[in-house]
């Protein structure tokens, strides 16, 4: 069932029920009053029924019913009786029709009035204290026109109930579609993006106010902004990664073709193949960088016991001899606790992800030193690498951790692109920060937090 139908039905199952409710109460309350009126009619009728034959004593029966065809109007199956102290009719002969038994009249003497059925009559008892003695009067009768009255009402009410559903199911549809109409059209236009058109967004005035259609519109459009970024950065991804494993395969097969198309002597050959073997264990650093990468996006973080500033250091000795010292470590407001300084993770991981911002420092930085400082402050680790090196452009900076970007300054260095976005990843796997400041020419600052 679509969501029209389901609204429309909910809507009239609502409406019918409270319709339902109100019809009710309204026919209970007509009941109630009919059956309060008749009540009143029938003690009217006892009340004068007792001042005919006991207040005027020269009347009698005959002249009862004469009185009664002229000044009074018969109710339907009418009954009347009057019983005397001794609960034996008096005044009127008793009717057949209706059978008191002592149990009701003992009680009309005792709550003086008292209503209760008789068959399909109503009736009535009051006792009527008179000079003359003490007396019950009974009067019953049938309320048909009440009755028929109450179904005509109860016929009325249903063709209302009946009719009001009808308009609130048609109205309930319309409102349902007319309210679903953004929605609808939110839906054509999603239906119409591919993978193709990433570029195009959803509509965000359908609805023309800000409410939850415009919301949904939002939504839509900031995961299609994501998506979009996703699959570009996926295709300089996959671009850059063939252009980087293609450069050292293509100038590996042009050495190899080179020492075939002739017979050389022993030096040419060890010449070649020691240009071959350093494209190769470019193409293997590569390879290894992206198998990395693999296992940090992976989340491969173990349970090891981790001191950030061993590590640091241990990080600092794995350079090479010849750059390590222009690596200069200093320990800054260290916590009073060393706990403070451990973390949970995967030690090789992150031991290469701070190697990749020292060598990244040292590659760039012009020979100069990289300062690196070690700190403890506000209850977090800060590790900050500085160099002085070429800088990164205000242009460049928000692309530097997409795999394989490499800055139109930073080509003529040796590198691959991949150290950036793997330290990120493995920082953050780790429930660390990396934030990189940079100023074109003046240097670079990676900032680590823990």
């Amino acid at each position: 069932m679509t969501i029209r139908n389901r609204l429309t039905w909910l809507f009239v199952g609502l409406v019918g029920v409270i319709l339902f409710g109100a019809i009710a109460v309204v026919y209970i309350l007509q009941a109630h009053y009919t059956h309060t009126e008749f009540h009143q009619r029938l003690r009217d009728r006892a009340e004068v029924t007792g001042y005919v034959f006991l207040e005027q004593d020269e009347l009698r029966a005959e002249a009862f019913r004469e009185f009664q065809r002229r000044y009074l109007r018969t109710l339907t199956g009418e009954v009347l009786q009057i019983y005397d102290a001794q609960r034996r009719p008096r005044f009127i002969e008793e009717d057949e029709r209706i059978r008191l038994s002592d149990r009701i009249l003992a009680r009309i003497v005792a709550e003086k009035e008292v209503y209760f059925d008789i068959g399909a009559r109503q009736a009535v008892g009051i006792f009527y204290a008179d000079n003359q003695g003490e007396y019950i009067i009974v009067a019953a009768a049938e309320n048909k026109a009440g009755l028929a009255r109450l179904e005509h009402l109860a016929t009325i009410l249903a063709a209302i109930f009946v009719g009001s559903l009808i308009v609130i199911y048609v109205a309930g549809r319309i409102f349902a579609g007319r309210a679903l109409a953004p929605i609808a059209a939110v839906n054509d236009q999603v239906d119409r993006i591919t993978a193709q058109d990433l570029h195009l967004r959803v509509d965000e005035g359908l609805s023309h106010e800000r409410d939850e259609i415009a919301r949904l519109a939002r939504t839509f459009n900031r995961m299609l902004q994501r998506l979009e970024e996703s699959f570009e950065g996926q295709r300089t991804f996959v671009s850059n990664a063939s252009h980087e494993l293609r450069t050292p395969l293509t100038a590996t097969i042009g050495e190899i073709q080179v020492l075939l198309a002739r017979d050389r002597d022993a030096p040419a050959y060890r010449e070649a193949l020691s240009s071959v073997l350093g494209e190769l264990q470019s193409l293997k650093s590569l390879i290894n960088n992206l198998l990395e990468l693999n296992q940090a996006n992976a989340g491969a973080a173990t349970g090891d016991e981790i001191r950030l500033d061993e590590l640091l250091w241990e990080a600092r000795e794995a350079i090479a001899p010849d750059q390590r010292r222009r690596v200069q470590i200093t320990m800054d407001s260290l916590p009073p606790n060393p706990d403070q300084m451990e973390i949970a993770g995967n030690r090789q991981l992150l031991g290469r992800a701070f190697t990749n911002l020292l060598d990244n420092a040292l590659k760039y930085s012009n020979q100069e030193p990289v300062q690196v400082n070690f700190s403890f402050l506000n209850n977090h680790v800060t590790i900050r690498v500085k160099d002085h090196g070429i800088g990164i452009s205000d242009k460049a900076l928000p692309n530097i951790f997409q795999p394989f970007f490499r800055a139109d300054n930073a080509r003529g260095v040796v590198g691959h692109g991949v150290g950036l976005p793997l330290a990120r990843r493995i920082i953050e796997l780790h429930g660390g920060q990396l934030h990189i400041h940079s100023q074109l020419h003046k240097g670079t600052v990676a900032e680590v937090i823990f």
